[in-house]
């Protein structure tokens, strides 16, 4: 069975060598991840004309580093492979191994990204980190919080209540995260044509960077009944994204040939268009 650590070992912001650039990320991210910023990106690369075979954009995070993540220092692609080899040790659901497999993927945008986007493989506070919901106050839960009053919308009165630009229990699907990988792989897989993935894995993908909600219990004027729910599938898949991190290196040459006929029987084999 795969080793999951326990939860002390893991998001210490305060310490480690990495911790500069972690902060730092973070401070653009939060300065520069505005209403309007988001609303520019999901216009930019929601286009999805750009195909792409799933392995190659699985192999394309060797070459990427997340560099919002305090605990692991790794090319990404060993992440997805530590989650999705704990999924499978521990026997959950085929489309959960292959959730853990793939539910970072988002973070391939950086192949076309830029670095006045944050989306490039030098700047990533576009792309990585933990998310919160834009055209609304910002909670004291995000992480490094102290860099919320460089957002230029908690000084804009339309954005910066505790509801802004939404009603009372709209629920987070009717809102708009920072922009990153889990909102921008999630809306790539909403529009594959092949999608066969169920509802929990869908959620799983889009929320698991969500921190501020899943862990920081913020939001709850704007969550509902439905977002409970989803709550307890996010707590269920973050076990393994989060505390399975450790230094073992996997080669993906020894495990696709088990994650291929998964991969096809939700995926299909054709390319998912970015």
């Amino acid at each position: 069975m795969a080793h999951i650590s326990t939860k002390k070992e893991f998001r210490d912001y305060t310490q480690g060598d990495v911790i500069a650039a972690v902060r730092e990320n973070y401070r653009k991210m939060r300065t520069n991840q505005t209403y309007d910023y988001v609303q520019r990106m999901r216009k930019k690369y929601l286009t999805y004309d750009r195909p792409l075979d799933l392995w190659d954009a699985i192999r394309s995070l060797n070459d990427l580093i997340d560099v919002s993540d305090p605990d692991l220092d790794l090319p990404n692609v060993q992440h997805l492979i530590q989650t999705a080899e704990a999924i499978r040790a521990d026997n959950r659901p085929d489309w959960m191994q292959l959730v853990g497999l793939i539910h970072d993927l988002g973070k391939a945008m950086y192949r076309w990204g830029s670095d006045e986007d944050g989306t490039s493989q030098k700047e990533q506070w576009g792309t990585v980190g933990d998310v919160f919901i834009v055209g609304c106050r910002l909670p004291e839960t995000c992480v490094y919080s102290e860099f919320n009053t460089l957002n230029q919308d908690m000084h804009d009165p339309r954005y910066n209540t505790e509801l802004g630009i939404y009603s009372e229990g709209c629920g987070i699907d009717n809102t708009y995260l920072a922009w990153g990988h889990d909102e921008y792989f999630y809306q790539v897989l909403n529009n594959h044509a092949e999608n066969k993935l169920p509802e929990e894995a869908m959620i799983m993908i889009r929320y698991h960077s969500f921190y501020p909600w899943h862990t920081g219990d913020s939001y709850a004027h704007i969550t509902n009944a439905k977002d409970d729910r989803y709550k307890i599938w996010i707590k269920d898949f973050n076990k393994y994204d989060l505390y399975t991190k450790s230094p073992q290196v996997f080669e993906l040459d020894d495990v696709v040939d088990y994650y291929r006929p998964i991969a096809e029987k939700y995926l299909g084999a054709g390319p998912i268009f970015f």
